[in-house]
């Protein structure tokens, strides 16, 4: 029986010493064999049932598999790239609060609406790839910067920055937001709230029905790669001049040359029409003279007549989240805090 049983185990047998003692028994049909097992020092007999216990055996066949997982495996524990769990959650209720500040403020002023999206857009369109240079990182808040041509008509858009600034630091437990942050975080908030206006007007006006059609069949959850990278770093002095052109004077193929240069297309300069100046049937009006970016254009104006706008608002989202960490090394621990400890020797039990 001992052979029969460990000749269905293979893996046991490089591990275990079979001492064999066969021996013809007068009398008998059959030779008696006498096997004795050794492992992890523990000898049977099975010639003593007595002491033959199955989960010797069943011991010797775990180690051997265990060891083949661990062999083939690799490395088990690798090192953390993002914060711990406390961590993320002071981030995720830090944001979830700037995001009710900024709905609020722009709620309560709807025509800044078009400027803060070409506030996130200048901000973020100074990258560089060449050199690595510039990007969304809150340059534009210096005076000299936000004087430029391209960036006339943009100071009610910073002053309201401002403004929303000192709100959200007030209730920060983890340091002052940073400028970079949350001029996309307000672009974000902005083209959200775009979003469910079409909503709203699809549902002839009625707030809550336009509420629920957003909340059933729009884009919300798409923000999440965005949201992620929360934690850009101010940059302390403003970006070179001449690498944001002036949308209102600038033909298509500008355009066109500029978003090549950052690794964009057609695709994403028609989606962007919304970011490119406060009138965007008149932009898009420019932008289809252009062959490569009509198509794209139209796409994007019929999905709009749709219920859900899908086609538009999920393509805006990629586009905007890779503008928005342009050339950025996000810190996944900003905004976070020591937690006080407890002194569980104080704890009475």
């Amino acid at each position: 029986m001992a052979v029969s049983f460990l000749s269905t185990v293979p893996s046991l047998l490089p591990l275990v010493p079979v001492p064999l003692n066969i021996a013809a028994t007068s009398g008998s049909r059959y030779p008696t064999v006498s096997v004795t097992i050794r492992c992890n020092k523990i000898e049977v007999d099975t010639a003593n049932e007595d002491r033959f216990h199955r989960r010797d055996i069943l011991k010797c066949v775990g180690a051997t598999i265990g060891m083949e997982l661990i062999r083939s495996s690799g490395t088990f524990v690798e090192v953390a790239e993002a914060a711990d769990l406390i961590q993320r959650r002071q981030r995720s209720e830090f944001l979830s609060s700037i995001k009710d500040t900024l709905f609020q403020a722009i709620k309560a002023n709807r025509d800044i609406i078009p400027s803060l999206l070409t506030l996130a857009l200048n901000d973020a369109i100074t990258y560089d790839k060449a050199s690595k240079s510039g990007g969304p990182n809150g340059s534009i808040r210096f005076s000299s910067e936000i004087s430029r041509p391209e960036n006339k008509g943009l100071t009610a858009a910073l002053n309201f920055i401002e403004e929303a600034k000192k709100e959200i630091d007030s209730y920060s437990k983890g340091g002052p937001i940073s400028y970079a942050d949350l001029i996309q975080l307000a672009a974000q908030s902005a083209t959200k709230q775009t979003f469910l206006a079409a909503a709203i007007r699809k549902c002839g006006g009625n707030e809550e029905k336009g509420n629920l059609l957003y909340t059933a069949y729009g884009s919300n959850g798409q923000w999440g790669l965005f949201e992620r990278n929360f934690g850009r770093s101010d940059t302390q002095e403003p970006d070179p001049e001449g690498r944001v052109p002036q949308w209102d004077k600038a033909n298509v193929q500008e355009l066109k040359d500029k978003f090549s240069a950052l690794g964009l297309g057609p695709r994403q300069l028609a989606v962007l029409s919304a970011f490119l100046g406060p009138d965007q049937i008149a932009t898009e009006t420019l932008l289809a003279a252009d062959p490569e970016v009509f198509p794209w254009v139209q796409k994007y104006q019929r999905s709009r007549e749709t219920v859900s706008e899908t086609d538009y608002e999920v393509d805006l989202i990629t586009t905007f989240t890779k503008l928005s960490s342009l050339g950025q090394q996000i810190n996944y621990e900003a905004y976070t805090y020591p937690v006080k400890k407890v002194d569980f020797s104080k704890l009475k039990l």
